[in-house]
């Protein structure tokens, strides 16, 4: 069974024996000539929202989507506002129809649907964690959120800035909906409003960026081999005042239990934009309020939600890049990843929160995600939703991008080309293309490591590519990978040639 359900998430997942090099930066690229990078949005689905909740006046937030690659169940959890703030569950076949099925695990005022699956004071999150058959059953579904449980009078005062009882918790899970919760906070955490900053002596167990807050991701990173949450923090101001702006820390765990010291690892900075200066407020400019992540083909993307709380209260998704998860690249800044849009009426108008669990399937990649029509309600805005006398729509949406086309390679004219690192080809069948040749082609050749070229395998013995496809084979005249003229331990250099065409990532095919 083990064995099924393995062949079955390799095919699920796109998973191909072999590598496959993705174009989104240039860490495969020695060199680019004539050439721009395109970073491609998700293409919004005509019937979102997909999930919302039972009234307008619940708020749909943070969630996470999984398919089982073996019975092809599509499973939701979702986070719902009531009296305080639950984790609701919903089911589908294809993904794209969701049911509420009618549980009864756990009653919640305020909330009249019956599918809520978990409840806490002061909580905020559903970030669930799947894990592989053959592991404890019993913890087979992983769940991460934030929960203030022992509210104090100070803190619901807001006049303790730090929320010392507040903290990043846990829960397992054999189903997905029956679930028991880890004794205490796994970490301790740091929420509140801006104050002075520790004093010597004082307790440091939450101090500010060092602490995780109140949004919490959580993945399995199969290349360090271990459970990772990124998790809201906050940075110092300019004056030393703490609690001034949202950023990013990593934490990890071996048994999701047991968890390191939350290490700081993004944060914004001078592009991230200023207010104003006679605009009313204390912070400056975006914050980063989450950055749920994933891997896919040895590339860490983050979703990460940039948020400006003072001057338009807009929440749009920017796309970040990593190859550690801990060295982060914002290189698309210019375009948002999952766009809001600024007085639309949308549920997703204003505010989108992502999630670390896209769903990749044969030809496309699924984003879901949920909006709010609502700005975030401070500085200038605050009141103009107050006066619209109406609540905000909500709900779970989906975006949907073709496999691997998070961002292609273009000439700047007509004509461009790419030259990638040395590797070698040994045990290598063949070479697959993500390539858009419509409007032209794409020929392929081989060098070899000092960059001269290989009879049989030149641009001219190339056999063209046109069209638009997800996996273009690329081919030669009278030559094939079988054939190379050099030792087959030698290193040769892909060279792709682009007339009037986009190129986004190169699989090679080891059987």
């Amino acid at each position: 069974m083990k064995t099924i359900w393995l062949i079955s998430l390799l095919l699920t997942l796109n998973c191909v024996a072999g590598e496959t090099l993705l174009f989104v930066d240039d860490h495969e690229i020695l060199y680019r000539s004539g050439t721009r990078r395109q970073m491609h949005v998700p293409k919004r689905h005509a019937g979102n929202p997909l999930v919302v909740g039972p009234t307008v006046k619940n708020q749909v937030s943070y969630n996470s989507v999984h398919r089982d690659p073996e019975t092809g169940r599509w499973q939701m959890w979702y986070q719902m506002s009531g009296r305080d703030t639950a984790v609701c569950y919903a089911e589908s076949e294809d993904g794209i129809v969701w049911k509420k099925p009618e549980l009864d695990v756990v009653p919640h005022v305020g909330i009249t649907d019956r599918n809520v699956v978990l409840d806490s004071v002061e909580q905020y999150g559903a970030s669930v964690v799947v894990d592989a058959p053959g592991g404890d059953p019993e913890r087979r579904y992983k769940m991460v959120y934030w929960s203030i449980p022992h509210a104090v009078p100070e803190v619901e005062a807001g006049k303790d800035p730090r929320g010392k009882n507040g903290g990043m918790f846990v829960a397992f899970s054999a189903d997905g909906i029956h679930w028991n919760k880890q004794p205490g906070p796994v970490l301790r955490g740091a929420y509140g409003r801006m104050s002075e900053p520790p004093k010597v002596g004082e307790d440091h167990d939450f101090g500010v960026h060092s602490s995780v807050s109140d949004v919490l991701d959580a993945m399995y990173d199969a290349q360090r081999k271990k459970y990772v949450v990124y998790a809201k923090a906050w940075i110092d101001a300019p004056d030393g005042m703490t609690y001034w702006k949202r950023a990013i820390v990593l934490t990890e765990s071996d048994d999701f239990v047991k968890w390191s010291a939350p290490q700081l690892v993004m944060a914004p900075d001078e592009f991230d934009g200023v207010r104003p200066a006679d605009y009313p407020g204390t912070r400056r400019g975006v914050q980063l309020h989450g950055a749920p992540a994933f891997l896919h083909h040895g590339v860490y993307f983050a979703l990460v939600q940039v948020a400006d709380f003072e001057t338009h209260g807009l929440q749009p998704i920017e796309l970040a890049i990593s190859r550690d998860g801990i060295a982060w690249q914002r290189p698309f800044r210019s375009t948002p990843f999952m766009g809001a849009v600024e007085n639309g009426n949308g549920f997703d108008a204003s505010r989108i929160f992502s999630n670390a669990t896209p769903v990749v399937l044969e030809e496309e990649m699924r984003f879901y995600y949920a909006g709010a029509e609502n700005p975030w309600q401070f500085g200038k805005r605050a009141n103009e939703w107050g006066s619209k006398k109406r609540m905000p729509k909500t709900g779970v949406g989906l975006a949907t991008l073709p496999l691997d086309r998070f961002a292609g390679v273009k000439p700047l004219e007509k004509l461009g080309q790419i030259t990638l690192k040395p590797r070698t080809l040994s045990g290598i069948q063949k070479l697959t293309l993500n390539a858009d040749a419509g409007g032209g082609g794409v020929r392929v050749e081989l060098l070899d490591e000092r960059g001269y070229k290989l009879p049989g395998f030149t641009r001219t013995d190339a056999v063209p590519i046109a069209g638009d496809g997800l996996r273009h084979e690329v081919k030669w005249k009278k030559a094939d990978l079988s054939r190379l003229p050099m030792p087959p331990e030698g290193k040769v250099i892909i060279r792709i040639h682009l007339d009037n065409a986009e190129a986004f990532a190169l699989t090679l095919h080891d059987l």
